[in-house]
């Protein structure tokens, strides 16, 4: 291995052996698409050693790259390096994603990987086998295999992650071999049995696990299923590969039908019992029966196990499960305590504790009925001394009290025994974290991959395998929460006429889905009503409103104002409903909630009916954003204009003191601003107003283009009810045509934005301007010069009387590009350079950008490449993906003109990348033209040739000038092929 030692800070961890996470000091980091995960996955398993751009290529998409491949390589490159390197000043002196000749490596200390752990405890096991330490072996072993949380590279695409999938799969059954080995030979029989089970249904041709099955078998007792495995494994393998089963498996079956003594672990005999000693009562076995289709969470159950089973210091080991309604606190801790019973001979105690419900059990009857069961027969009548006595009978016993449901901390005081040797398993709705010393475990949903599994078990594989998609969007609709999933599946298998699909679509509708999630006396809506019943009138308040937002999550900002309480109140409430798992909390500050539960918030919501408080809630919630957003419009560009809000809010909004800090702020909560927009869809009129106001903003500061369907239809219903309102008019339609510009569809534009000029009276203001210099340059785009140039001059005019001075920067540079195609070269150079110097004075960054951009277009030669290279830079650093895009398809065409076709072509690459991410044809018809004028000059023509024949079948589509040269350059390659550069 070539690991380099990077510094403790920042603290890197990764992992592959389930779905691709990273943390950095512990925070989970965005890793990105499938694809970028897949380029980190081939770094990261390189271990240090340098992956050539080709065989990183090859390992994502095998034989068929896309053409753009390596400039899709080099964006995903970058953004990893943003993303796992983002504060250089606490970085090691060398980087940890470093270039290295024609390709990659990525240093990273050895415990940063969990696979390098993986292979560092399972080489120990070996090691401490070797030595005769097997019980050490065995609980090295169950941490390695605790690593797991799924399959392994969980969702990640190409030849290469596939290849390791089935590598790293084959490395999990060979150590989990070796765990059951060791498991028998520390006398741990009875509880590999249902392991070995699973893993033999799971690898039905693995020799070994089949005679360990068969050892397991008959040490529990069980001969003849151990020889009826041996029988089943015989035919199968001559059915399936024609073969006789091999020596191992052969051997084991003629040593139990021979009774091998050594294949029984040696015990030591009894003492005899007297004949006058009384009859001592068998220990009690108390545990619920543990589910036969058990599936998932085998770092979980490794984990507790190995707690539990280690019981033996100087105070009782108590673990807590906590967890939503649903999410099978039960199920596992019933399956963990089967698994480890055998480490407690004196027995194992149960209750249902009730605590999720309206009459939680009194401790004092709980522990009256453990003093019955433990030989009592007469118990004290104070909760006090029953509590004694009940500490006393076990400080001499080994023995695992199960308390299941558990209500809080004080409900389950008195049922902790007082001296080490018996352990405590209790399951609850909230955490327990009133008890010292306790180990908290949050229970959380399945993985996908355990979620299917399950889904499969009850309905069964051939159903699940003939149509794949739709279980999976079965599991996903559940939430990946198990009572969610078995529910799911029951009904499905109690219905065979029912196809998945079925299933799905009816599961797909959200406003019924908790109906459907419900069978017989099980019904996901009345348990997450228990936890909902426990609320108060306070709490559960809060949880109806803050789901009024679809968004990921709730800043606490945005919760104080759903609220409307102080900022210290709302984080009470917030943080109570996360102790009750009702709510999440992944980062401080920071809640959401589960998909179902947030179904559950909103129906009850719809059943209190009171549809003025959740007005006021939006309301509250839109006046902060929008002020807000106004705030960072000021930080990003200073001393700009921007449109007057119809209703200026009255809340002064979230003081963003940087363009850095309001950029940052923008991106964290994008998706909430968008939710908020939406929840105003339905609402009155009012809330729409400064859902239109904060769209225009955002269109102001460079919107996301791939949004546009979310928006467009708020922006369509506010259209609608505005009525006569001329004002509001004009804003919406100022929106849908800033939106239909940024998604290319030019016409559309351009009708909406002559709509909102025709509303707007002839009073100069902000908002026209912005207007009327918008339909110039759609009017520009559809090479219309002497009409945009009279609406550009008129903007002039208005920004002018405004005062509007950065505006009037952009206006010039815009008015530079219609004078080039007006012909009026010289003039437009002079204007386009006038432009930026009035940028450059006024220090507004995106400014400079924009007047940069014009200026290189107008040069349209080798001189406009430093001019480009500049705005590209400042819109990377203002984090305007499709203003690079656009900037790096005029950066090719420029460096053609300076007769750099390899760099022309790159840039032409990674701007087409950008176009595909962001849906933006008009950047991709740029970038494909100047990558297939690349390419020719590269002598790559049949390349080339379909790059220009996808740019002019864009340009036409949107019915812009640049077809017509795209179709001068097709023709000429036709009729008389460049030839290639001089070398």
């Amino acid at each position: 291995m070539e690991f380099r030692e990077t510094p403790p800070a920042p603290a890197l961890r990764f992992q592959v052996l389930g779905p691709v996470q990273a943390w950095l000091d512990g925070k989970p980091l965005a890793l990105g698409s499938p694809q970028q995960q897949a380029v980190l996955t081939t770094l990261l398993l390189h271990a240090g050693r340098p992956v050539t751009a080709q065989d990183l290529v090859d390992g994502l998409w095998g034989d068929r790259p896309p053409a753009q491949a390596i400039a899709a390589l080099r964006t995903y490159v970058s953004r990893l390096r943003s993303v796992i390197e983002p504060r250089r000043e606490v970085r090691a002196p060398a980087e940890l994603l470093v270039s290295v000749a024609d390709g990659y490596a990525l240093h990273i200390p050895r415990d940063a990987l969990d696979v390098t752990v993986f292979e560092k405890l399972a080489a120990e096991a070996a090691t401490a086998r070797a030595a005769g330490e097997v019980q050490d072996a065995h609980e090295l072993l169950l941490q390695a295999l605790g690593l797991f949380s799924g399959r392994p590279l969980t969702g990640v695409p190409g030849p290469y992650a596939e290849a390791q999938r089935l590598r790293l799969a084959e490395r999990q059954i060979a150590v989990a071999e070796e765990r059951c080995t060791a498991a028998l030979d520390i006398g741990l029989h009875a509880e590999v049995v249902g392991e070995l089970n699973s893993l033999t249904a799971e690898h039905p041709l693995r020799e070994r696990l089949r005679e360990l099955l068969m050892l397991a078998l008959y040490r529990c007792g069980r001969q003849a299923e151990a020889l009826g495995v041996y029988t089943d494994t015989r035919k199968l393998l001559i059915d399936e590969l024609g073969v006789e089963p091999g020596a191992g498996l052969s051997a084991m079956h003629a040593r139990i039908l021979a009774a091998d003594p050594t294949l029984t672990p040696a015990v030591v005999p009894a003492a005899p019992a007297r004949e006058d000693s009384p009859v001592t009562p068998p220990p009690p076995a108390q545990l619920p029966a543990d589910v036969s289709d058990f599936s998932g969470r085998e770092g979980l159950v490794a984990e507790l196990s190995s707690v539990l089973m280690n019981a033996t210091g100087q105070a009782v080991v108590v673990t807590s499960l906590a967890g939503i309604g649903g999410v099978g606190k039960t199920t596992l801790a019933v399956h963990v305590a089967h698994r480890v019973r055998a480490e407690f001979p004196d027995g194992q105690l149960y209750v249902d504790l009730r605590g999720a419900g309206a009459s939680p059990a009194d401790p004092a009857v709980v522990l009256g009925d453990f003093l019955h069961v433990l030989g009592v027969t007469e118990s004290p009548d104070s909760l006090e001394q029953r509590a004694a006595l009940y500490r006393s009978l076990l400080a001499s016993r080994r023995m695992l009290i199960l308390l299941d449901n558990a209500h809080d901390a004080e409900q389950i005081r008195p049922l902790i025994p007082g001296v080490s040797g018996c352990a405590v398993l209790a399951t609850s709705r909230g955490r327990l974290a009133g008890i010292p010393g306790a180990h908290l475990v949050d229970v959380e949903e399945l993985t996908p991959e355990e979620a299917l599994a399950l889904f499969s078990a009850i309905v069964g594989e051939q159903r699940v395998a003939a149509e794949p998609e739709a279980s999976m969007a079965v599991v996903t609709a559940c939430g990946f929460l198990p009572l969610a999933v078995r529910i799911a599946a029951a009904r499905l298998a109690s219905r065979p006429r029912w196809s998945v699909s079925d299933l799905a679509r009816r599961l797909a509708d959200q406003r019924h889905r908790l109906d459907e999630l419900q069978l017989g006396n099980l019904a996901v809506e009345t348990t997450i009503g228990l936890g909902y019943g426990q609320l108060s009138p306070a709490e559960a308040r809060a949880f109806r409103l803050l789901s009024l937002i679809d968004s990921p999550d709730v800043p606490l900002a945005a919760a104080t104002a759903l609220l409307g309480v102080d900022e210290t109140t709302a984080e009470d409430l917030a943080e109570a409903l996360v102790e009750a798992n009702m709510l999440e909390c992944f980062t401080p500050g920071r809640y959401r909630y589960h998909d179902l539960l947030r179904l559950y918030a909103q129906r009850q919501n719809e059943r209190t009916g009171d549809a003025e408080e959740q007005r006021l809630a939006v309301l509250r919630l839109l006046d902060l954003l929008l002020a807000t957003v106004y705030n960072a419009a000021r930080a990003i560009e200073p001393d700009d204009r921007f449109p007057d809000p119809l209703n200026p809010p009255a809340s002064t909004g979230l003081a963003l003191a940087t363009s850095e800090a309001a950029r940052d702020w923008l991106r964290a909560e994008n998706a909430l601003i968008l939710g908020a927009v939406e929840a105003a869809t339905d609402g009155p009129r009012e809330l729409r107003y400064p859902a239109v106001d904060l769209l225009i903003l955002l269109n102001s500061l460079g919107a996301d283009p791939t949004h546009g369907p979310r928006v467009r239809r708020v922006l369509e219903i506010a259209g609608q009810s505005a009525g006569d309102d001329c004002e509001a008019l004009a804003r919406v339609h100022f929106a849908i045509g800033a939106l239909q510009g940024l998604t290319s569809d030019f016409q559309g534009a351009e009708h909406s934005l002559r709509r909102s000029l025709e509303f707007q009276a002839t009073a100069d203001t902000v908002l026209r301007s912005a207007a009327t210099n918008m339909l110039g340059i759609i009017l520009s785009i559809g090479n219309r010069p002497a009409e945009a140039l009279a609406f550009f001059e008129q903007a002039l005019a208005i920004s002018r009387v405004v005062g509007a001075s950065i505006g009037e920067a952009r206006l010039i540079s815009n008015i530079a590009r219609v004078q080039q195609r007006l012909g009026m070269t010289e003039t437009a150079v002079q204007s386009a350079t006038d432009a930026v110097a009035a940028a450059r004075t006024s220090k507004n960054g995106p400014c400079l950008a924009d007047t940069l951009y014009q200026l290189g277009v107008v040069l349209s030669s080798g001189a406009a490449v430093a001019h480009l290279r500049e705005a590209h830079e400042l819109y990377r650093s203002q984090q305007n993906p499709l203003w690079q895009g656009y900037t790096l398809a005029r950066l090719s065409s420029s460096l053609l003109s300076a007769g750099q076709h390899a760099e022309a072509a790159e840039s032409a690459e990674e701007s087409l990348a950008i176009g595909q991410e962001l849906d933006s044809a008009y950047c991709q018809g740029l970038a494909n033209a100047a990558l297939g004028e690349a390419l020719l000059g590269l002598a790559q023509p049949a390349r080339g040739l379909a790059c220009l024949q996808e740019a002019h079948a864009i340009f036409t589509r949107l019915g812009v000038p640049e077809a017509s040269p795209v179709a001068d350059l097709i023709f000429r390659q036709h009729t008389e092929p460049l030839s290639p550069p001089a070398p």
